[in-house]
């Protein structure tokens, strides 16, 4: 059992990072966009600011919490003996979930850009989306979309 432990912990750390986070891109579509017309603006970015973006888990936050508590668990149950032995296992396991849910928040961070951008007819936008490409101030783009589906594109 204690040789299986690390082997556990860290198959679980690694499918709690499991958020899909290229939807976030410029360059990537979802389904319901393929095959549909695309509004299309044009614009010059007056600023560039680097942030993050927080993904949802797919597994609503259950493998990094319940991992967590099951690693901690498991290793809670090492400690003493009798009574002791049971409140280490609870405790290693409020302690594992804690643990487990934090890195499974930092592991489904994204590197962003928030970007505002002056269009063409003089109103201003801002919109984030993943730093996949380069931009600055002063570059021209296309601004493809509209409402939640607005992406910054390089003219």
């Amino acid at each position: 059992m204690k040789r299986l432990l690390p082997i556990a912990a860290l198959s679980l750390l690694t499918l709690a990072g499991c958020a899909n986070t290229s939807t976030y891109s410029g360059d990537v579509y979802r389904g319901n966009q393929a095959q549909t017309g695309q509004s299309v603006s044009y614009g010059t970015i007056v600023a560039v600011r680097p942030v993050q973006i927080q993904a949802d888990s797919r597994a609503g936050g259950l493998l990094g919490t319940g991992g967590g508590a099951v690693i901690g668990g498991l290793l809670g149950s090492q400690v003493g003996g009798g009574t002791g032995r049971q409140l280490a296992t609870v405790a290693g396991a409020l302690g594992g979930s804690v643990a487990g849910s934090s890195i499974e928040d930092r592991a489904n961070r994204v590197s962003a850009l928030e970007m505002e951008v002056r269009r063409d007819d003089g109103t201003d936008v801002v919109v984030v989306q993943r730093a996949d490409r380069q931009y600055q101030a002063g570059q021209r783009v296309r601004l493809i979309g509209s409402g939640g589906n607005l992406s910054v594109a390089p003219y």
